[in-house]
């Protein structure tokens, strides 16, 4: 049984703590989905002020909605489309303090205020991406990127 209880108060502390929960998890598992869904429960249970957080697959140059925890959400996402298209067409962050500022983005969840996507790359070839919503603006700072880098870096290994 996994029982992960990590405090969100000293984000460099829960950052590291996540990530080293993240390798036990995925550590020896071959499945990419099982390795998703459990990295989304993880993050969900963990960072505060979300409203969605999960995965989008690169199937075929689409993202296509993979693991996640929070309300229904977009199935399909062309490459250059929103905040995860961006993400997926130029393989860089996209850390959007102000969603509705944003030229092109997707409201899957009308309660989505700010949003931080991370590609997963591998050998140069993206993966998937990881995104995560907030009802709050500028929820996301430069520490919770490198988090999530951090976190990207172990699931490009593991899916």
């Amino acid at each position: 049984m996994y029982d992960f209880k990590i405090d969100p108060a000293d984000k460099t502390a829960m950052y590291e703590e996540l990530a080293n929960a993240l390798e036990a998890l995925v550590q020896g598992e071959p499945d990419a989905i099982a390795n998703m869904a459990n990295a989304a429960a993880l993050i969900w249970e963990t960072l505060p002020d979300l409203n969605w957080a999960g995965f989008y697959r690169n199937v075929g140059r689409e993202l296509v909605l993979g693991p996640f925890q929070g309300r229904p959400a977009c199935i399909r996402i062309p490459f250059g489309r929103g905040v995860c298209g961006a993400a997926a067409e130029t393989l860089e962050v996209q850390r959007v303090d102000d969603v509705h500022a944003f030229g092109g983005h997707i409201a899957c969840d009308a309660a989505s205020e700010s949003e931080l996507v991370v590609p997963i790359v591998r050998g140069g070839e993206l993966l998937a991406v990881l995104d995560l919503d907030s009802p709050r603006k500028a929820r996301f700072t430069a520490e919770d990127e490198a988090g999530c880098v951090r976190l990207g870096e172990i699931l490009a290994n593991a899916i």
